[in-house]
């Protein structure tokens, strides 16, 4: 095989694992961004009930991360372990998407139950490939740059598919639905769904597992593979919980500050894509960073390059353009915090195996995927009760009240989040032994293939 041609496999499974994370972020960023709205002013269930709601079953599907991890941990395929749950886990994704956002005939207590049991079964299909998609890289590879090109294509591809909910997803449903929301939102995401299903083929056939764990393959328990977790994995799983509480504060409340305390729905689609794409340049540049900085220091930059936007917005709030600016900030911010959490993870994955001699990269997957749905279900609880309490009336004219509430979710509970990011990250360790535990693991795997 030539060089042209390795070039075009390097890359052809870097963008087939990174296109992966698109198709998730067609639905996922959707519902961290538009299913409240949904659920309030569309399908008609009061905020206090739908922030409950996502708060009950995020804790429920939270379960389910753990039990796919565990699955994922004792799959032996010829396609090997993450790879198989692409190809069948991607029909009932699209299945389950269409049924979230369709709207039963049903009485207020029939429909919440409604909402609740498909909203549960669109979680659980989104783990079904989105944790052998969190599990997969350093199976991919054990080249240390190569997994943060892995990863930052992901990033990159998740931030695509991130703008394209926030720029389009609009736009569509006033489209299709012309006047009517509920059959905008119900065509909208039914073809978000069905190109989801066909990325997840791609990903499959893509990509290949090539590097086998350091560990030698035997029967585990649950008790035994939590034994398997180091403090550095706890360490990443509650930098999941924050940064996707994050996150979705940022997503959910941006539209609600944009359309009620500065009356300006027609900037939804520009604020969408100011404040996804500014975190593209970022993304680009984080792996070369990473051959430079400790992911640890480059932490501590992003941390403070989102603060620091997220005060310009608060201090220019009555300027267009200091908005804007403060949007762009606030994107490399985020993205900065965004990449650099998921490069650590393969980085714990093998640390599991470096210090606990325990393959239980499944396990770590789905305990972030536990952390992820725990913070963004706690997160739109505490949005549903901010709004609840400061007298928030969808589609109304808000009180003084309302608008001081809508503006300490928007503003301040995102500083708290970047300071309990910060703190977290000071108790990181992994970068100074990152070089030690490749020569490592690579000696174990020698050796087990001599075996």
């Amino acid at each position: 095989m030539n060089h042209n041609q390795k070039s075009m496999g390097k890359w052809r499974k870097r963008i087939g694992y990174g296109i992966g994370d698109l198709g998730c972020n067609l639905v996922f960023s959707t519902m961290a961004s538009y299913l409240m709205v949904f659920y309030t002013d569309v399908f008609g269930i009061a905020a206090a009930a739908a922030g409950t709601m996502m708060l009950v079953t995020k804790f429920i599907d939270a379960i389910t991360d753990t039990c796919m991890g565990m699955i994922v941990d004792r799959t032996h395929t010829r396609w090997g372990q993450g790879r198989p749950y692409f190809l069948f886990g991607a029909v009932p994704f699209a299945l389950f998407t269409f049924l979230t956002f369709f709207i039963p005939n049903f009485s207020g207590s029939g429909k919440l139950v409604w909402a609740y049991v498909t909203y549960c079964l669109l979680c659980t299909a989104y783990t079904v490939v989105n944790i052998p998609l969190n599990t997969i890289v350093p199976r991919l590879t054990s080249d240390v740059h190569e997994r943060d090109i892995l990863v930052s294509t992901r990033m990159i591809c998740a931030m695509i598919g991130t703008a394209i909910v926030m720029t389009i997803t609009a736009p569509l449903v006033q489209r299709f639905g012309g006047g009517n929301d509920a059959k905008g939102y119900l065509v909208t995401m039914t073809m978000y769904g069905i190109i989801a299903m066909f990325i997840f083929f791609f990903t499959f056939s893509s990509t290949e597992e090539v590097v086998p764990p350091a560990v030698e393959r035997k029967k585990t328990s649950l008790l035994q593979d939590l034994k398997g977790l180091t403090g550095q994995a706890w360490i990443l799983f509650f930098l999941n919980l924050l940064y996707f509480s994050l996150y979705v504060v940022r997503s959910t409340t941006v539209i609600y500050y944009f359309k009620y305390n500065l009356g300006r729905t027609e900037w939804l689609s520009l604020v969408g894509i100011l404040g996804i794409l500014s975190g593209l340049p970022m993304l680009l540049a984080l792996p070369s960073l990473e051959k430079r900085f400790s992911k640890r220091s480059l932490m501590f930059v992003s941390v403070a390059i989102y603060v620091a936007g997220d005060l310009q917005i608060f201090l220019g709030r009555n300027s267009a353009a200091c908005l804007l600016i403060g949007l762009v900030i606030t994107g490399l911010g985020i993205y900065g915090i965004f990449g650099i959490t998921f490069a650590m993870q393969p980085d714990v994955i093998d640390y599991s195996e470096y210090e606990k001699n325990a393959s239980v990269s499944g396990l770590i997957a789905a305990f972030q995927g536990f952390f992820v749905k725990g913070g963004m279900g706690l997160t739109s609880f505490v949005i549903g009760a901010f709004l609840k309490n400061g007298g928030y009336v969808a589609n109304a004219q808000q009180t003084a009240r309302a608008l001081s509430y809508i503006e300490i979710c928007f503003i301040w509970i995102p500083i708290v989040l970047c300071a309990g990011i910060a703190v977290l990250t000071w108790f990181y360790r992994l970068d100074g032994i990152r070089d030690k535990m490749t020569v490592e693991l690579e000696r174990r795997r020698n050796q087990l293939s001599e075996a």
